[in-house]
């Protein structure tokens, strides 16, 4: 399959829709993105990566980090982390207080940012630093060692946490973190803030089409934890909108308010779009409409 081709085609279809949305206003530093930016990448099974747009310039993943930390948390304790979260669409905005203290504290899945608190609460017991060993994994599979938090995200994503932290403190009002709350919050606002591009970012999630496999070959996570991995991201992963996005493309993803959305396509590769304009759900208007587009054309899903 001419997989440049396909690119360059969803490139020229959803031009239109590029810089159409609006941008994350919940962080400052995002809003000062150029809305007419737009990147596309494809990263095969077996390590080729194709592109198209502004595909090797870094943006801020946000919750795409989310994905990678789930991860690594599943690794080390697939069961510790289910006891304390759970694997259902939540319905509600990602940020939602309401729906935690209904739920008693338990958060509905692991991608809304109470879920995505408790998994980086046990990945912090496990690993020490949560948002370091997320950087060491993402460094390692996109082969790109220079991959950082940005400061001036990480800065002004502390300073207007507000909502993370009611949510960390409602959580370990019901028992739900082991770790400091300031602890906690730090790890989970470096994840988010770290920056790649749709080039590195497609390439180190290549072990989720591969069952696991990392890029040297080693075992990430067992073929069942990568499905279950794969069937949260596809019911879960794109806000209260999962739904729409699974009868549009069909494809497990996870978005991330940075404007960036990570697909899979299970034993033929990862999808990595950006486009800073975001619909009212919180994911990229472009990404949506590519990747839609590229369903189409290439007949791809897991339906």
């Amino acid at each position: 399959m001419d997989y440049q081709n396909i690119l360059d085609t969803v490139h020229a279809t959803v031009a239109p829709l590029i810089g159409c949305g609006r941008r994350a206003e919940c962080i400052p530093a995002l809003t000062n993105v150029d809305p007419s930016r737009f990147g596309l990448a494809l990263a095969t099974v077996d390590g080729a990566v194709y592109g198209v747009g502004d595909w090797l310039t870094p943006f801020s993943i946000q919750s795409v980090s989310k994905v990678f930390s789930l991860a690594l948390a599943l690794s080390r304790d697939a069961e510790g982390v289910w006891q304390r979260v759970g694997r259902e669409p939540s319905g509600s905005p990602y940020n939602s207080l309401q729906q935690l203290e209904h739920d008693r504290g338990v958060p509905r899945n692991p991608f809304i940012n109470a879920g995505a608190l408790v998994v980086v609460d046990r990945l912090a017991t496990l690993a020490g630093d949560a948002s370091a060993a997320v950087l060491e994994l993402l460094r390692a599979e996109s082969g790109n060692p220079t991959v950082c938090a940005d400061p001036d995200v990480v800065k002004s994503e502390a300073a207007h946490g507000h909502r993370n932290a009611a949510l960390a403190h409602l959580l370990a009002s019901y028992g739900n973190l082991v770790n400091p709350i300031d602890t906690v919050l730090d790890q989970y606002t470096a994840q988010c803030a770290i920056a790649m591009s749709c080039r590195d970012l497609a390439s180190a999630a290549g072990f989720l089409p591969r069952h696991g496999l990392r890029a040297d070959g080693s075992q990430l996570l067992s073929r069942s934890d990568t499905k279950r991995l794969n069937a949260t991201m596809l019911t879960c992963g794109t806000y209260d909108n999962a739904g729409e996005f699974a009868y549009r493309v069909g494809l497990p993803a996870k978005s991330g308010i940075g404007g960036g959305i990570l697909a899979v396509v299970p034993n033929r590769c990862t999808v990595a779009v950006w486009g800073p304009g975001l619909d009212q759900c919180g994911n990229s208007c472009a990404g949506l409409a590519a990747l839609d587009a590229f369903t189409t054309q290439t007949g791809w899903s897991v339906f």
